[in-house]
């Protein structure tokens, strides 16, 4: 079933109220299993976990079932620019894999967004501003380019600042599996002996909602924009 859009992104809370009324199925890919949301819009869109390894697979997964005509990575990224505040949302020009330095130039867009291996510190941040000239740092991206790029799709990317320049991030990496999924209940026992995280998590908790919420109202306007479909509206409500 082509598509004209697949968007991929890590965790289903970045993008839930855009797929709330979508059709939920699951495919196979090369032995594993994937959730997709498809909707009336011609649109389809697959959450593939954390980090590069992750995005790819999902990637590769969504290309070969939905054949789409653009591949778009979206979701969550932290801000390298101090003036980005919680909610902003940046389509790139440029997106850069911070592993090699190789990079994905995408038209329409502005600013650049570099992909990292692991979440991002306050000093780390600093540094990847300097060294690449970004304005923000995800995990997804650049795998996401990668893959659309080699099979000669139309890449693009939409993110939405979900922490900010100065914020520090609590010790998230190590909760994250292998596939990319996150264990949640894992990260709250460790958390809830340290009470000096508290803060930072129900900080990290109310800016992630808002983020999510940013995303897919830009989404949703991204759809409607390309799209006169009636059916739009009953499969899209944000």
């Amino acid at each position: 079933m082509p598509v004209k859009v697949a968007f991929v992104a890590a965790m289903q809370r970045e993008v839930s109220q855009l797929v709330k009324n979508w059709r939920a199925v699951e495919r196979e890919h090369e032995g594993k299993t994937f959730k997709f949301f498809e909707s009336e819009a011609n649109a389809v869109l697959i959450c593939g976990g954390i980090g590069e390894q992750a995005a790819r697979c999902a990637t590769e997964g969504v290309i070969v079932l939905y054949k789409p005509e653009i591949v778009q990575s979206v979701g969550f990224a932290g801000a390298l620019d101090s003036k980005l505040k919680v909610g902003d949302i940046l389509t790139p020009a440029r997106v850069i894999d911070a592993k090699d330095g190789s990079s994905a130039v995408v038209n329409n867009g502005s600013g650049a967004l570099v992909s990292l291996s692991s979440t991002a510190g306050v000093e780390q941040k600093a540094k990847l501003a300097e060294v690449y000239g970004a304005q923000a740092v995800d995990m997804e991206a650049a795998a996401v380019a990668k893959s659309a790029t080699a099979h000669g799709i139309e890449f693009r990317a939409t993110k939405v600042i979900s922490d900010e320049f100065d914020f520090e991030m609590p010790p998230m990496d190590r909760f994250v599996s292998y596939e990319g999924t996150f264990r949640t209940n894992k990260f709250l026992g460790y958390a809830v002996v340290r009470p000096r995280l508290w803060s930072r998590i129900v900080c990290l908790a109310r800016n992630s909602k808002k983020a999510a919420d940013a995303l897919c109202a830009e989404l949703f306007q991204q759809l409607k924009s390309s799209s006169n479909s009636p059916e739009l509206h009953s499969s899209l409500r944000v």
